[in-house]
């Protein structure tokens, strides 16, 4: 993209948000009452609001290298605590996508310097299920399943936050969701992660006083 187009496209932009509405930016400027949080990866061909069909104003969104909410990170716990005490979102989504560089270059046996503490969250992810991934002899189909499975892993990682405890078993809200974008298809799959389910199983370990 040229870096001139990107201002000529913004104003495009602009002319066409206040033909369809001329209080766009007012009400946009007014403030931000999202109901979704979503946390993906910084792949570029991975844009929430454009696979979600959403407007600016619809999701509070944070994205990284393998869409990853480790422990020790308080970049995207400082995003979760606040979209939960905040903006009170009422569902939280970790989305990947097949095709994931972050994942791959996890999978492999090489030395990535600065990259080597972040993709290790994804190579416990792997520890955690080697058995399962092991029995998979296609590779492409272990990549995937990899990628589905780090999805899964990160929102146990949410659910493990007392911040999501405390306010889901007192209001309800905010669910968890993972999600896996198919770019070959466009398409969105919902890995149908039964929340309540993870919480009552570490519950006994993870329970952090929140009730």
């Amino acid at each position: 993209m040229n870096y001139d187009a990107i201002f000529e496209n913004n104003k495009k932009w602009v002319a066409d948000k206040n033909a369809e509405d001329k209080d766009f930016f007012k009400h946009l400027a007014e403030g931000q009452n999202p109901e979704y949080l979503f946390i993906g990866c910084s792949d570029s061909r991975v844009t929430a609001e454009e696979i979600m069909g959403a407007t600016p104003g619809d999701v509070f969104v944070h994205r990284n290298i393998a869409n990853l909410v480790p422990n020790n990170d308080i970049n995207s716990a400082s995003v979760v605590v606040y979209g939960i005490e905040h903006l009170k979102v009422k569902h939280i989504v970790v989305c990947g996508h097949y095709l994931c560089g972050g994942v791959k270059a996890a999978m492999q046996s090489k030395d990535l310097g600065i990259l080597n503490p972040w993709l290790r969250t994804i190579r416990d992810v792997y520890r955690f299920h080697k058995a399962e991934l092991n029995a998979i002899t296609d590779e492409d189909a272990r990549y995937d399943r990899l990628v589905e499975l780090n999805v899964e892993e990160q929102c146990v990682n949410i659910i493990k936050m007392a911040v999501w405890q405390k306010h889901y078993l007192s209001t309800g809200y905010p669910e968890v969701h993972g999600w896996v974008f198919d770019m070959k298809t466009g398409k969105l799959i919902d890995l149908k992660i039964d929340f309540v389910k993870i919480l009552d199983s570490i519950r006994e370990i993870y329970d952090l006083g929140t009730v």
